[in-house]
């Protein structure tokens, strides 16, 4: 199971990204930006399941992406990434941090095509 603290820890040693929690009302939501310009690449938040149209009451991680709108539908599998919630869902994805299996390297190529799909061009 991937957990925020391995997302943190990713971010921070591949783009140098420390969460920011703007949020008082949300003070768990961490935002991942760009340094050079403030951009949002990704939204780590905990919400109910029945919130993302789920069964069940459990609050689970999740995190937003940005994905090109013409692989949303390819990534979109149903059990650990689902349109986003509450961004844009023709441009952003979210990853359910709790059912995703131990092979990482699909979800650390998602961060990194967020990360390039939002810098400073």
């Amino acid at each position: 199971m991937l957990t925020r603290e391995d997302i943190f820890k990713h971010v921070k040693e591949n783009y140098d990204t420390v969460p920011d929690y703007p949020f008082k009302k949300f003070p768990n939501y961490a935002v991942l930006r760009h340094k050079s310009n403030g951009k949002w690449y990704g939204l780590l938040m905990n919400v109910l399941l029945k919130q993302l149209g789920l069964d069940g009451n459990e609050k689970v991680d999740i995190l937003n992406l940005k994905c090109p709108p013409e692989l949303i539908g390819s990534f979109r599998n149903g059990r650990y990434i689902l349109p986003a919630y509450h961004m844009d869902k023709e441009h952003w994805i979210i990853l359910i941090l709790k059912r995703i299996d131990p092979n990482l390297e699909e979800i650390y190529n998602l961060i990194e095509q967020s990360f390039n799909l939002t810098k400073k061009s």
